[in-house]
């Protein structure tokens, strides 16, 4: 899941289906999506206490040195922001999908199966 995605689900504002799809799978988030939420400045103590136990429930995956070098690969290919890359990265080496709102990062990358929470 991108931080996006997390943090409409956390603030209930995905559509039921989504949500609902959500709450049947097990969460993986890249580690750069972890760093995202926790560093997210405007936040409340309550909504840290809230992120962190999502994140505990969650399979974070490092940045393990085949992520690494797909990491590479698409910022040469695709010249998309580092923190992308590594999610798309994670994405394709562990063969999931993308959830995520903002599509519009992720399209140069044709391999990438990206689901919009929104148009799901």
């Amino acid at each position: 899941m991108d931080t996006n995605a997390v943090i409409d689900y956390l603030d209930n504002k995905l559509p039921n289906n989504s949500a609902n799809l959500i709450d049947k799978i097990d969460t993986q988030i890249s580690v750069i999506t972890r760093m995202e939420l926790l560093s997210w400045h405007k936040a409340t103590s309550k909504q840290i206490r809230i992120l962190q136990e999502f994140i505990s429930e969650s399979n974070v995956i490092g940045l393990e040195e085949n992520i690494i070098l797909k990491t590479i690969e698409l910022r040469k290919q695709y010249k998309i922001k580092l923190p992308d890359a590594i999610i798309a990265a994670t994405v394709l080496t562990d063969k999931m999908y993308l959830i995520s709102h903002n599509v519009s990062d992720f399209i140069k990358i044709p391999k990438l199966k990206v689901i919009d929470p929104w148009q799901k």
